[in-house]
């Protein structure tokens, strides 16, 4: 008798770039297919994947199989191992087997850049992520529904797509603020949100990473916050985010007068984060931080 194997919450999927679309001066939309991917699990929200990318000179990027598929490629040679990096899914077609991934462009220095600038249909690489199979949470979705309380949703332009499918999932009795973010006027996307919800699109031009995301999330917090609401300014660990990762998110939300969710380069966001936890006095368990990025630095894989 054949012993079946666990489901694991997560599997790779060997995918084919089957459409390229430029969304604007600094999104491209990949929609991959594959044979298998009828069981990709549609999740919503800010679902993670990761993309194994080509290694300098091919067109095609493998990843090891099986449930230990990330030892075995952290155990190959570095110039063997397909660089690998995080995405958030923008929509999911079971019944199509695609599954479309925005990616930002910025410079030519990286791998994701670089692929992103030059790939094209028929090009093969591996997705890793939720297989529908598995009966149970399978992860990598940030996102806490809160309990009645008004949203904030904020980010730069790399939480661009993870925001936008949150909003797609949000009831139509959501409330709350959006602001992102982005590098030009150009780069403004379609938003699908609720009528409670407002959409604030920034361009920062030749300005710095968050010099109009930080005071426009300051001044929104302070329109969601009603005067008098019960807060207390708390004391919040600091995180060194050239060492360590800033990543902050509550399993359970805690009820408080807002739930904040936002994500982009690390330094801006644990300003917001002192801002909102230590000074405004939010629960930190009512508040999703996430350090997507460090500006000088490469994505760790």
């Amino acid at each position: 008798m054949t012993e079946t194997l666990p489901i694991a919450p997560w599997r790779v999927f060997a995918v084919t770039v089957r459409a390229v679309r430029r969304l604007s001066p600094s999104f491209t939309r990949v929609t991959f297919t594959g044979a298998d991917l009828d069981r990709f699990a549609d999740n919503g929200y800010d679902q993670r994947i990761k993309l194994a990318l080509p290694l300098p000179g091919q067109r095609a990027a493998t990843l090891p199989d099986g449930a230990d598929w990330y030892a075995t490629w952290r155990s190959l040679p570095e110039h063997q191992r397909n660089p690998i990096r995080t995405y958030t899914v923008r929509a999911v077609r079971p019944h199509l087997a695609e599954v479309d991934v925005d990616l930002v462009l910025h410079g030519d220095s990286g791998p994701a850049t670089r692929w992103a600038r030059r790939t094209g249909v028929g090009d093969e690489i591996a997705l890793v992520g939720p297989d529908a199979g598995f009966d149970g949470n399978h992860g990598g979705v940030e996102f806490r529904q809160s309990t009645g309380a008004p949203l904030l949703l904020a980010g730069d332009e790399t939480a661009v797509p993870a925001i936008s499918g949150i909003c797609e999932r949000l009831p139509l009795d959501a409330r709350g603020i959006v602001v992102l973010e982005v590098p030009d006027a150009a780069d403004v996307l379609p938003l699908v949100t609720p009528p409670g919800v407002g959409v604030r699109w920034l361009a920062r031009g030749t300005d710095g990473h968050g010099s109009r995301l930080v005071p426009a999330v300051v001044a929104a917090a302070g329109e969601l916050l009603a005067p008098g609401a019960p807060t207390a300014a708390q004391p919040v660990p600091d995180v060194d985010v050239d060492t360590e990762i800033l990543w902050e998110v509550p399993e359970v939300v805690a009820s408080a007068p807002l739930y904040a969710w936002l994500a982009g380069e690390a330094g801006v966001i644990r300003h917001l984060r002192r801002h909102l936890v230590a000074e405004r006095g939010l629960d930190r368990r009512a508040v999703a931080f996430m350090g997507y990025w460090r500006l000088g630095q490469a994505d760790a894989d």
